[in-house]
Protein backbone atom coordinates (compact mmCIF):
# COMPACT_ATOMS: atom_id res chain seq x y z
CA UNK A 1 0.00 0.00 0.00
CA UNK A 2 2.83 2.14 0.46
CA UNK A 3 4.64 1.77 -2.78
CA UNK A 4 1.02 2.48 -4.17
CA UNK A 5 0.42 5.67 -2.24
CA UNK A 6 4.15 6.87 -3.79
CA UNK A 7 3.14 5.89 -7.41
CA UNK A 8 0.58 8.13 -6.72
CA UNK A 9 2.10 10.92 -5.23
CA UNK A 10 4.32 11.16 -7.80
CA UNK A 11 2.10 10.92 -10.54
CA UNK A 12 0.26 13.98 -9.00
CA UNK A 13 3.41 15.37 -8.76
CA UNK A 14 4.14 15.11 -12.32
CA UNK A 15 0.78 16.63 -13.21
CA UNK A 16 0.57 19.43 -11.17
CA UNK A 17 4.15 20.51 -10.51
CA UNK A 18 5.61 20.26 -13.56
CA UNK A 19 5.04 23.53 -16.22
CA UNK A 20 3.14 22.21 -19.30
CA UNK A 21 4.27 22.44 -22.62
CA UNK A 22 2.20 24.48 -25.50
CA UNK A 23 3.11 25.73 -28.90
CA UNK A 24 2.55 29.82 -30.65
CA UNK A 25 2.27 30.03 -33.81
CA UNK A 26 3.72 33.27 -36.13
CA UNK A 27 1.78 32.57 -39.48
CA UNK A 28 3.31 34.29 -42.08
CA UNK A 29 0.24 34.18 -44.73
CA UNK A 30 1.52 34.34 -48.72
CA UNK A 31 0.84 38.31 -49.00
CA UNK A 32 3.61 38.69 -45.69
CA UNK A 33 0.41 39.59 -43.35
CA UNK A 34 0.60 37.83 -39.89
CA UNK A 35 -2.43 36.32 -38.69
CA UNK A 36 -3.65 36.55 -34.84
CA UNK A 37 -6.40 35.20 -32.97
CA UNK A 38 -8.62 36.94 -30.87
CA UNK A 39 -9.38 34.75 -27.58
CA UNK A 40 -12.70 34.55 -26.37
CA UNK A 41 -11.54 34.66 -22.75
CA UNK A 42 -10.09 37.51 -22.45
CA UNK A 43 -10.85 39.88 -25.59
CA UNK A 44 -7.12 40.18 -26.12
CA UNK A 45 -5.58 39.54 -29.87
CA UNK A 46 -2.74 36.68 -29.68
CA UNK A 47 -0.34 34.02 -31.52
CA UNK A 48 -2.65 31.08 -32.97
CA UNK A 49 -1.54 28.16 -30.87
CA UNK A 50 -2.18 25.95 -27.41
CA UNK A 51 -0.80 22.71 -25.64
CA UNK A 52 0.97 20.14 -27.24
CA UNK A 53 -1.21 16.75 -26.77
CA UNK A 54 -0.33 13.58 -25.40
CA UNK A 55 1.71 11.59 -28.66
CA UNK A 56 2.77 14.82 -30.47
CA UNK A 57 5.64 16.18 -31.66
CA UNK A 58 6.02 20.18 -32.08
CA UNK A 59 5.21 20.10 -35.90
CA UNK A 60 2.39 18.17 -35.46
CA UNK A 61 0.67 20.08 -32.94
CA UNK A 62 1.63 23.65 -34.64
CA UNK A 63 -0.24 22.44 -37.65
CA UNK A 64 -3.32 20.95 -35.46
CA UNK A 65 -3.25 24.15 -33.31
CA UNK A 66 -2.97 26.51 -36.13
CA UNK A 67 -5.76 24.43 -38.57
CA UNK A 68 -8.71 24.84 -34.94
CA UNK A 69 -7.81 28.22 -34.53
CA UNK A 70 -7.45 30.04 -37.54
CA UNK A 71 -8.46 27.36 -40.38
CA UNK A 72 -4.81 27.93 -42.35
CA UNK A 73 -2.87 24.83 -43.55
CA UNK A 74 1.09 24.61 -42.45
CA UNK A 75 2.82 24.40 -44.99
CA UNK A 76 6.40 24.55 -43.17
CA UNK A 77 8.01 25.86 -40.35
CA UNK A 78 10.40 28.71 -41.05
CA UNK A 79 12.79 29.03 -37.61
CA UNK A 80 12.40 28.78 -34.32
CA UNK A 81 11.80 31.97 -32.42
CA UNK A 82 12.15 31.00 -29.33
CA UNK A 83 11.63 29.18 -26.08
CA UNK A 84 9.69 31.21 -23.18
CA UNK A 85 8.78 29.35 -20.02
CA UNK A 86 8.45 32.34 -17.23
CA UNK A 87 6.31 31.02 -14.84
CA UNK A 88 4.16 34.11 -14.96
CA UNK A 89 3.92 34.15 -18.25
CA UNK A 90 0.44 32.42 -18.99
CA UNK A 91 -1.87 33.70 -16.11
CA UNK A 92 -3.83 30.26 -15.78
CA UNK A 93 -0.78 27.65 -15.74
CA UNK A 94 2.68 27.68 -15.61
CA UNK A 95 3.46 26.36 -19.23
CA UNK A 96 6.80 26.11 -21.45
CA UNK A 97 6.18 27.69 -24.51
CA UNK A 98 7.83 26.81 -28.21
CA UNK A 99 7.67 29.91 -30.75
CA UNK A 100 7.90 28.87 -34.23
CA UNK A 101 7.29 30.84 -37.42
CA UNK A 102 5.30 29.12 -40.71
CA UNK A 103 4.27 29.61 -43.68
CA UNK A 104 0.95 29.23 -43.93
CA UNK A 105 -1.76 28.99 -46.77
CA UNK A 106 -5.61 28.97 -46.97
CA UNK A 107 -8.38 30.89 -45.72
CA UNK A 108 -8.55 32.32 -42.46
CA UNK A 109 -11.82 30.62 -41.05
CA UNK A 110 -12.37 29.32 -37.22
CA UNK A 111 -12.45 26.36 -36.21
CA UNK A 112 -13.11 26.59 -32.27
CA UNK A 113 -15.16 29.08 -31.84
CA UNK A 114 -14.79 28.03 -28.21
CA UNK A 115 -12.15 29.88 -27.95
CA UNK A 116 -11.47 31.82 -31.04
CA UNK A 117 -13.73 34.52 -31.48
CA UNK A 118 -11.95 36.52 -34.78
CA UNK A 119 -8.77 35.30 -36.93
CA UNK A 120 -7.37 38.19 -38.88
CA UNK A 121 -4.06 39.24 -41.07
CA UNK A 122 -2.28 42.07 -40.15
CA UNK A 123 0.53 44.20 -41.92
CA UNK A 124 3.87 44.79 -39.74
CA UNK A 125 3.34 47.69 -39.01
CA UNK A 126 0.50 47.46 -37.64
CA UNK A 127 0.20 44.84 -35.43
CA UNK A 128 -1.25 45.24 -31.79
CA UNK A 129 1.90 45.22 -30.19
CA UNK A 130 1.18 46.46 -26.43
CA UNK A 131 -2.22 44.81 -26.67
CA UNK A 132 -1.89 41.17 -26.81
CA UNK A 133 -2.30 38.41 -24.81
CA UNK A 134 -0.17 36.80 -22.36
CA UNK A 135 3.80 37.61 -23.41
CA UNK A 136 2.77 37.24 -27.38
CA UNK A 137 3.92 40.97 -27.32
CA UNK A 138 7.48 40.09 -26.39
CA UNK A 139 7.18 37.02 -28.46
CA UNK A 140 6.53 38.98 -31.19
CA UNK A 141 8.73 41.56 -30.91
CA UNK A 142 11.59 39.14 -30.25
CA UNK A 143 10.54 37.97 -33.84
CA UNK A 144 10.58 41.22 -35.64
CA UNK A 145 14.12 41.93 -34.67
CA UNK A 146 15.54 38.68 -35.81
CA UNK A 147 16.19 37.12 -32.05
CA UNK A 148 16.27 33.02 -30.95
CA UNK A 149 15.16 33.76 -27.51
CA UNK A 150 15.48 31.27 -24.43
CA UNK A 151 13.62 32.77 -21.54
Amino acid sequence: MRNLWRFVYTVIGIIFRHPVTGTSIIPILPDGRIALIRRRDNGRWALPGGMVDWGEDIPTSVSRELMEETGLELLQIRRLVGVYSAPDRDPRIHSICVVVEADVRGEMNIQDSLEVSEVQGFEVNSLPIGEMSHDHDRQLQDYMKGLTTLA
